[in-house]
């Protein structure tokens, strides 16, 4: 399997570990299927998201696409972030190999999540915004037998 440069270096180097503490929103998503686990935390002042953090115990991918994210998400406005998808992700890390790409949508889901909670928090709808799972593998279709 082949991972991009950009892959290797979000893995080995991810950018904003941790939790924040006072997040204005936080989403937990998994995948049951392969068992990883994304948390991202958000904090959105005046619209803006200024910070993004994650833990995510999972795969190199999974880090990698959590890393990504994260770096794609801060600084924009929220409408901004919910155009931040999977597909984005991937093309952010030079792409994924497709058994990795659920990885991607780990992470976009997990975005939506926080924004989701951000907005429960504070009674607002942020359109387009639909409400999380907490398993992304529900979503997955699943291929059928020949």
């Amino acid at each position: 399997m082949q991972y991009s440069e950009k892959v290797m270096d979000h893995f080995m180097n991810p950018r904003n570990v941790g939790e924040i503490e006072d997040a204005s929103g936080v989403g937990t998503v998994g995948n049951a299927k392969c068992g990883d686990i994304m948390k991202v935390y958000l904090k959105i002042e005046d619209n803006i998201v200024k910070d993004a953090k994650f833990k995510t115990f999972g795969c190199g991918a999974a880090v990698a696409t959590s890393s990504m994210a994260t770096e794609l998400i801060k600084g924009k406005t929220i409408q901004e972030a919910m155009e931040i998808t999977n597909k984005a992700v991937m093309e952010a890390l030079d792409g994924l190999p497709p058994i990795k790409v659920h990885c991607s949508c780990l992470a976009e889901e997990a975005l939506h999540a926080a924004l989701w909670d951000y907005a429960q928090k504070n009674g607002i709808v942020i359109e387009g915004l639909k409400e999380p799972v907490n398993d992304i593998s529900e979503h997955e279709e699943i291929p059928e037998e020949e």
